[in-house]
């Protein structure tokens, strides 16, 4: 049976930044084949042609398909399951597929369309993403142009136009597994701090909170969360019920044109390599995995591990202090026999205390 294909959800209100993310994504996908589902809105399929401009060999035009009906939760039978169905059956099918939707229209009852009989066997939602402007939230507001968002749902007559825009943002919240505060470089650290402790706060247990400035995550960050939202709907319940549409960020960078785009990418994070000897308890080793990781705010850990005794490598992967380990293949005649780890994290993370508590 082959592995179910992984599929983000990418959510956000108009302006947080989701194409800028995308698009960062795609340029810096390292040779993952992403294929991307972006939920368009009537003529404005502006962000269609960027990211079809994104001129790189992991995304070509075929990778690109809009589903051209706004509210994704009344057309999952008639344009979104085809549209699945015609991505899966593809020869070379992708690694990765990315949907893009809008703030306007809940995560919920896309995540519920992955258990249709159609696609079920075949793709998995691997995580929820909700970017967030940092500047609007932490001043009170969901958007930094509020009234443009209101625009947008005004477009629509499917929609609830009642629904105050703070209900909907409590809902991609309660479905998010991972929040990307973007636009961090325009906040204080103190400000961005209690931002993020407020969010937090305010979203289930275990999803991880990321600063971000112009969309620049690690792509290893953002993709490979694992989490399988299809079968845990209950956690992520929606707080409000409500009808209302989707679509795209037509006005995304407008506002916020940084010089620095592609100079200052990645500062919010960084990655360093631990070693150590081979280990003797492969549950024990993991548990301690697992704690390094909570007592010190780790994104992700990959690596290998030698066990003594057995000849096959162990593979551990983790995702917050979620552990996965697995042995993938013996060591070869010429590989040391060591343990070799990779920690992913925001920028800050005590290198030295994180390797001493590791080895």
């Amino acid at each position: 049976m082959p592995a179910k294909i992984p599929a983000t959800v990418v959510t956000g209100f108009l302006g947080a930044g989701k194409t800028t993310l995308i698009r960062h994504m795609l340029q810096n996908a390292n040779g993952k084949r992403i294929a991307l589902i972006i939920n368009e809105f009537g003529d404005l399929g502006v962000d269609g042609d960027i990211l079809k401009g994104c001129g790189d060999e992991t995304c070509t035009e075929d990778d690109i398909m809009e589903l051209s009906n706004g509210c994704i939760c009344c057309t999952v039978a008639d344009d979104f399951i085809p549209t699945m169905e015609k991505l899966l059956a593809r020869e070379n099918a992708p690694d990765h597929i990315v949907i893009e939707t809008s703030g306007l229209a809940l995560p919920q009852p896309l995540i519920r369309a992955f258990n249709w009989p159609e696609i079920s066997t075949k793709v998995t939602v691997d995580g929820v993403v909700t970017v967030v402007d940092g500047k609007a939230v932490s001043e009170g507001q969901f958007a930094h142009n509020v009234a443009a968002v209101d625009a947008q749902r005004k477009l629509d007559e499917n929609l609830d136009h009642e629904t105050p825009l703070s209900e909907l943002f409590e809902d991609q919240i309660a479905c998010a597994d991972m929040i990307v505060v973007n636009k961090s470089d325009l906040l204080s650290a103190d400000e961005s701090t209690a931002l993020v402790t407020k969010l937090k706060s305010e979203s289930r247990k275990g999803v991880q909170v990321v600063k971000a400035s112009m969309g620049a995550l690690p792509v290893d960050v953002l993709l490979g969360q694992g989490i399988g939202a299809e079968d845990d709907l209950d956690a992520r319940h929606e707080v409000h019920h409500h009808h209302h549409d989707d679509d795209d960020d037509h006005h995304e960078d407008e506002d916020h044109h940084h010089d620095h785009e592609h100079t200052h990418g990645h500062d919010e994070f960084e990655s360093f390599v631990v070693e150590r000897a081979e280990i003797t308890d492969p549950i024990a080793f993991a548990q301690q995995v697992a704690d390094v990781i909570r007592a010190n705010d780790i994104l992700r850990l990959k690596g290998f591990a030698a066990v003594t005794g057995k000849p096959m490598r162990l593979t551990l992967q983790a995702v917050g202090p979620r552990v996965d380990t697995y042995f993938d293949r013996p060591f070869t005649a010429n590989e040391p026999r060591m343990t070799r780890l990779v920690v992913i994290g925001q920028a800050g993370l005590d290198q030295a205390a994180i390797t001493a508590a590791l080895q």
